[in-house]
């Protein structure tokens, strides 16, 4: 029985029990719920013997002094606590001639082997009647006439299951614990993603680390099952002093916020190393992409670009790269970018749901923004339906006048919701001017026609059918079958195209967050220019 205990648990004691019973056992709580159960060679239903245990673990519960059995014409369910001092108090009801042998068939009458014929009737099986247990009980239903020594059995099973049964719930409560704590990191991270910075420090404030702040960001991509454990490698390396967070729509992927001050930084590895240099090289086959240091507000742009970053460094021998320093398109439209995103905008965040379960303004704005990231995970994300994300995003491209399902509207909300996270942005209209602004009068802006440059400077890298190959996937809304028609080339061949594309921008293009929406938007700008 202990080894049974230490090698298998209560499934392979219940299993053996209900074996040697030629029935059914299980482990059943005070009011009649079966916690775990085992059928073995019954000859009923295994729910008519789990009713009938639960039935009698009631019938105990009911009474508080109880017999620890019910039987049936054709079956009976025996009862034992799993608790130790029910167990004592039922031992105690023993005669000092049948102590010896733990026998609880004998509690309830005179010391005699009740299931054989010439012994009495076997139709009523008693056990101990012990007084406030309302515990798990260990429960055998068994066909009549009972199996001999069965009770014995129980009786020498109990402490074993007692034993495995406890240590398994401790393992259940940690792990409810740890998933707990996952989900208050995500719940974190996604109002860090959603710029709901006072919320986001009174949650964290019950978990550690403290936030940071500056940060950086690393996106971790780890091979099968082994997240778990570079998580733990993360904190290790980087002292407790890092926010480790298991992505919600990766299931490979960990977010690290690390604090981005040099001394910290210096303290990461404790040999000079970054953090991300430092997991890369302690994890065989782990990737890791870093971002800019930006201020806690932006942990989003962070992520973002330390998403870029891993699509870079899956290509490196290091398996880890940096975010290279490229300008924010949001912070450079201007005073004109700033009032055309809020003339966007100004449906739905005026929206006023008609029925109080319909979605708001801001869970609308925070589903498309999900959306526009994550695209079909965003239902991970959000943790909601994919029916519900399709209602939510058809109800918004009818408030903003917009068609979703193209690569241009995307990126105009996409930019609009940028703009709108940055609100240090001057909205003032010079000199009383009262022309209307739109997009292509934003992308004609100095500063953006210089960032739409230096975006696709880096593409006279890619040969000749670089250009044209971005050109034709976004024309073709980023499907991959559409441009490799296009192309005249096979789906692989266009897939092949883009990775390498990918290679070449330092960005990622088929996996999300992408950055077809700033390709796009650069396009636009350079056309406009020209």
């Amino acid at each position: 029985m202990y080894r049974l205990a230490r090698t298998g648990g209560s499934p392979e004691l219940l299993r053996r029990l209900a074996r040697r019973a030629e029935g059914w056992a299980g482990i059943v709580d005070g009011d009649g719920t079966v916690l775990q159960a085992v059928a073995g060679s019954v000859r009923w239903p295994a729910h008519e013997a789990a009713d009938l245990a639960s039935a009698a673990a009631r019938q105990l519960t009911a009474r508080g002094t109880g017999s620890y059995s019910l039987d049936t014409d054709e079956c009976a369910a025996l009862l034992l606590p799993l608790e130790r001092a029910s167990q004592e108090r039922a031992f105690d009801a023993m005669s000092s001639h049948d102590r010896s042998s733990h026998d609880p068939a004998h509690l309830d009458g005179p010391p005699q082997d009740r299931t054989s014929p010439d012994r009495g009737s076997p139709d009523r099986m008693s056990f101990a009647r012990v007084s406030g247990s309302r515990g798990p009980v260990l429960a055998v239903v068994a066909p009549k006439p009972l199996p001999v020594g069965l009770a014995t059995l129980m009786a020498d099973a109990v402490m074993p299951l007692a034993l495995a049964w406890a240590s398994e719930n401790v393992e259940r409560k940690r792990r409810r614990v740890d998933l707990a704590e996952s989900r208050g990191r995500e719940a974190v991270l996604h109002l860090l993603m959603t710029n709901q910075l006072s919320i986001a420090h009174q949650v964290a404030g019950a978990l550690r680390p403290r936030l940071p702040d500056p940060v950086r960001v690393c996106v971790v991509e780890c091979s099968g099952g082994q997240r778990d454990e570079v998580a733990r490698i993360c904190a290790d390396v980087s002292g407790g002093r890092t926010w480790i967070v298991r992505c919600p729509v990766y299931a490979r992927h960990l977010i690290l916020i690390a604090p981005a001050d040099e001394e910290a930084r210096e303290q990461e590895a404790g040999d000079g190393r970054t953090l991300g240099l430092a997991v890369a090289g302690l994890v065989d086959d782990c990737v890791v992409g870093v971002s800019e240091e930006v201020r806690l507000p932006d942990t989003a742009t962070a992520y973002q670009q330390a998403f870029h970053a891993l699509a870079v460094a899956r290509g490196l021998p290091g398996r880890h790269a940096r975010f290279g320093a490229a300008a924010e398109p949001a912070l450079l439209v201007g005073a004109a970018g700033a009032r055309w995103a809020d003339a966007l905008l100004a449906p739905l965040l005026a929206h006023l749901p008609r029925r109080s379960q319909d979605p708001g303004s801001q869970e609308l704005s925070a589903t498309v923004a999900s959306w526009l990231a994550f695209s079909s995970h965003a239902t991970q994300h959000l943790k909601i339906h994919r029916n519900t994300l399709a209602a939510r995003l058809k109800l918004v491209g009818e408030l903003l006048g917009l068609d979703l399902n193209q690569v241009a509207d995307q990126a105009a909300v996409d930019l609009a919701l940028r703009i709108r996270a940055t609100p240090a942005l001057p909205r003032s209209r010079p000199g009383g001017e009262a022309e209307s602004e739109d997009l292509d009068t934003v992308l004609r802006a100095p500063g953006v026609q210089d960032w739409a440059a230096q975006q696709l400077r880096l593409l006279a890298g890619a040969g000749p059918t670089g250009e044209q190959t971005l050109r034709t996937w976004l024309g073709c809304e980023a499907q991959l079958a559409p441009t490799a028609a296009a192309l005249g080339v096979s789906v692989p061949g266009a897939r092949k195209r883009l990775t390498r594309l990918e290679a070449v921008l330092c960005r990622s293009l088929l996996r999300t967050p992408s950055a077809r929406y700033d390709l796009w938007l650069a396009f636009r700008a350079v056309d406009l220019a020209a």
